[in-house]
């Protein structure tokens, strides 16, 4: 038990301790202060290192898991249907051996799925944009989706391995078949097609070929 004399010199001390503790206050804020920043910094140098370790698992700083644009996934859907496409002939065309007459019946073999009316010779709506009535003119592909529908077999197969000497796509009776079809659409349905300006950097991306 603290005796009386002691009680008493205590309290009388406790003034100067009280402005003690006051003077000391800024000084522990201050190493406080210093302490946090110091914690962040620290935080901040190990977000770098995670970032640079990212770029280094991912070349180009990219992450596997982002979600490819609608022309590569529409690319991709292309490129396996012609495959299947290949694989169903009797007998099954490997496409190491595929050549441009593949192509070509490909393309014929899409016209079933077509939903643009393309106007006959005789038809009475040949050559008329706008129809006033039904008619029973096959539906065909439309020479623009068969075109976007060409250049993305052409990329993707140079870039499944494909040689750009030897593709396919890039041959001289694709070219003309695709302007005959867009030659006799035209006609046919009385719409001129005006040749596009394309912007630089703008990708082909026209959805799905069957329309």
């Amino acid at each position: 038990m603290m005796k009386p004399s002691s009680l008493s010199s205590l309290l009388s001390s406790l003034p100067y301790y009280l402005h003690l503790f006051k003077q000391f206050l800024p000084y522990l804020a201050n190493q406080n202060s210093q302490s946090k920043n110091h914690f962040f910094s620290l935080m901040s140098i190990d977000r770098g290192k995670e970032s640079a370790e990212g770029s280094s698992r991912y070349p180009g700083g990219g992450d596997p898991t982002v979600t490819p644009s609608r022309y590569e996934s529409q690319k991709r859907r292309d490129w396996n249907t012609f495959g299947q496409y290949l694989r169903n002939q009797r007998p099954p065309v490997q496409l190491s051996d595929c050549n441009s007459n593949h192509v070509l019946e490909f393309l014929r073999y899409l016209d079933q799925f077509g939903k643009t009316k393309v106007h006959l010779q005789g038809c009475i709506f040949y050559g008329q944009p706008e129809p006033p009535a039904p008619c029973t003119c096959p539906l065909r592909q439309a020479w623009g989706s068969l075109d976007a529908l060409i250049g993305r077999l052409r990329a993707a197969y140079e870039e499944n391995g494909g040689s750009p000497e030897t593709n396919p796509f890039a041959s001289g009776a694709i070219r003309v078949f695709l302007r005959e079809v867009k030659d006799c659409q035209a006609k046919a349905r009385g719409i001129p097609y005006k040749k596009k300006k394309k912007k630089v950097g703008e990708g082909s991306d026209s959805g799905s070929p069957f329309s």
